[in-house]
């Protein structure tokens, strides 16, 4: 990837609305020439969407939590993921090295509601589960350090 390229997609990492007008000034591009670059990039795949960061807490979700998960039959099949898509508390999904399968990152209203998505996730993927509990998230969504710059929390992170 071009050196101009991987400035533009870290400028847009930590701001996903930074328009092509500021765009251009921080690239020294014209603003027609980052419009085509952006959309070449989206195209590529490269910058795969835009999405707003959402303040959990205000919307009801204050409990974060990642569960990793081990299947009880070692012999059973890899499809947990298919197993758990329905399970919209689930945030996000990850495959793992190690004693585990995979983590899950969680977002919920209460440790009721934990325990709740826990009993849910065991009886959709039979698994077994390892659960902890964030307290608190100094930072995430952070943009990638892909233009050797410092790594910067996103706009509303």
């Amino acid at each position: 990837m071009e050196e101009i390229d991987r400035r533009i997609v870290t400028l847009l990492a930590r701001d996903g609305r930074m328009s092509f007008t500021d765009l251009a000034r921080e690239t020294g591009l014209s603003v027609s020439a980052v419009h085509q670059r952006v959309r070449r990039l989206e195209k590529r795949g490269v910058i795969r969407g835009y999405a707003a960061i959402i303040d959990h807490d205000a919307v009801g979700l204050p409990l974060t939590a990642f569960v990793s998960i081990k299947p009880i039959d070692p012999a059973a099949p890899d499809d947990a993921p298919e197993r758990l898509a329905h399970l919209t508390a689930i945030e996000a999904c990850h495959s793992v090295a190690g004693d585990e399968s995979y983590i899950l990152k969680v977002r919920v209203a209460s440790p009721v509601a934990l325990e709740d998505l826990l009993q849910q996730i065991r009886a959709s993927a039979n698994v077994s589960t390892r659960t902890t509990v964030v307290l608190s998230t100094p930072y995430e969504h952070r943009a990638p350090d892909i233009a050797g710059e410092p790594p910067v929390a996103a706009e509303g992170a």
